[in-house]
């Protein structure tokens, strides 16, 4: 798998590398390649569709702002959608939709000559993605909690949805959580089982390619850096005293701790490398996943606009590998979910190390 997806990899460099004229006559002809492949990516002010007749079907989200002349709540419709000869698209209230290398995309206004941005909590693609996602989170959480209260343990299995998710859930906890943490699994099991159904749904969401889905929530570095930090708080805050010691004094020669701490910096350091880790790994797996099945899809318009023939041998690749890629990426999803979910277990036990734990290592 790994093999196949450094091969996709690749492909995102084609399209960079195809003549520029043909990526300008697709242009001309219509297709913002670029527009096609980063909008589906980066947040916006609104939610665009598809387009019907070459007009484009947008869901308008509200604008939230707090500028120097106040605060503003209205549509993201009141925004041009033609950028002026600044490259910004004017809007209501002296705002505009920035175009601008300093805060591209970013609703700024002009302040003594100068371009800032106001105080900005508007509902975007991304948030709206978010709400959603937490919407169906708590559905798939509620509706099983529901059933449980209703029935007697001795009674029999669930079926239909309420029976797929105790299957979902026990796995998780049964072969992920409690192996890791033992005796303490149910007592971080309701974390940790919260960040695989998020994470997998918001993944899952991503893949779908219409509202409510559509949104490339986990493919946003913000929301991976939350998760991270979720499980960097988890893990540090609960720590026992045996881990804080082996962090500051860890067990090693007194020459590397002492008079240069070197292996205490390094531990030190590693408390951070950990998170990080889960928050670029989920990152940049959903992102690339994202790029590259839409790059597929771009280099049709692109041979198209060589010639008729290459055109029409590429469509048959861009179709048989973008359903492909499609089906590699729902695989993902559930891959990408169970790896931060179970790193993060392994993270919180690896935090509740005990002083005889230490000494049996030891020894």
């Amino acid at each position: 798998m790994k093999f196949i997806r450094q091969i996709l990899y690749v492909l995102l460099l084609i399209i960079p590398a195809l003549p520029a004229s043909a990526q300008e006559e697709g242009e001309k002809k219509g297709v913002d390649l670029q527009e096609v492949l980063w909008g589906h990516i980066k947040d916006a002010y609104h939610w665009h569709i598809m387009d019907i007749g070459g007009e484009p079907v947008v869901i308008h989200l509200p604008v939230i702002v707090k500028s120097s002349t106040g605060w503003h709540v209205f549509s993201s419709s009141q925004f041009a959608e033609e950028p002026d000869a600044a490259g910004n698209k004017p809007g209501p209230f002296g705002l505009y939709i920035s175009g601008g290398e300093a805060h591209p995309n970013k609703i700024c206004e002009m302040v003594d000559g100068q371009e800032v941005r106001p105080f900005d909590i508007s509902i975007t693609k991304t948030v709206a993605v978010l709400f959603i996602d937490a919407i169906i989170l708590l559905l798939c959480v509620l509706i099983p909690a529901r059933w449980c209260r209703r029935h007697k343990i001795d009674d029999p299995a669930p079926k239909g949805f309420v029976g797929f998710m105790n299957m979902f859930i026990t796995y998780v906890y049964d072969d992920v959580v409690k192996p890791t943490l033992g005796k303490e699994a149910d007592k971080y099991a309701p974390y940790l089982l919260t960040c695989f159904f998020f994470i997998f749904i918001a993944n899952v969401m991503g893949v779908v390619p219409f509202p409510p889905g559509g949104g490339n929530l986990t493919g946003n570095i913000t929301c991976t850096f939350f998760l991270a930090l979720c499980t960097f708080l988890v893990t540090n805050i609960t720590g026992t005293k045996a881990y804080w010691k082996e962090v500051f004094w860890p067990p090693v020669p007194t020459w590397l701790k002492v008079p240069l701490p070197l292996m205490p910096i390094i531990e030190f350091f590693s408390l951070f490398t950990k998170p990080l880790a889960l928050m670029i790994r989920l990152f940049a797996n959903m992102l690339a996943g994202h790029a590259i099945a839409l790059s597929l899809t771009c280099i049709i318009f692109i041979m198209f606009a060589l010639n008729a023939f290459a055109g029409s041998m590429m469509t048959v690749v861009s179709v048989l590998m973008s359903v492909f890629m499609m089906l590699l990426e729902v695989l993902v999803c559930f891959i990408q979910a169970l790896v931060f979910t179970m790193l993060s277990a392994v993270f919180i036990s690896l935090a509740h190390v005990h002083e005889h734990e230490t000494e049996t290592v030891k020894e």
